[in-house]
């Protein structure tokens, strides 16, 4: 299974969403970077995303995006299989 990261703060809900829907597709697993706690990752996640929400999500390599990209991907079949990617 890919590694995933996500970018969130504490009290987010679409992150909670994002993070449930994660762990239901089998992944236990998620680094989690709090970018309330601080601000340098916060710019560094502008940079890499270009956006300015959280949660912002990586499986591995790949930027999926927001929470309501990541449930739009797991809706057309594209979750599964991006996580089980060599």
């Amino acid at each position: 299974m890919q590694a995933v990261k996500m970018f969130t703060t504490a009290v987010c809900p679409y992150c909670v969403r994002a993070k449930q829907l994660l762990k239901s597709r089998g992944v236990e697993q998620i680094e989690e970077i709090r970018i309330d706690l601080d601000p340098a990752q916060r710019d560094h996640m502008m940079q890499i995303t270009g956006r300015r929400t959280v949660p912002q999500i990586y499986v591995g390599e790949t930027h999926v995006g927001g929470c309501d990209d990541l449930m739009a991907l797991d809706a057309k079949g594209g979750l599964m299989p991006l996580l089980q990617a060599a």
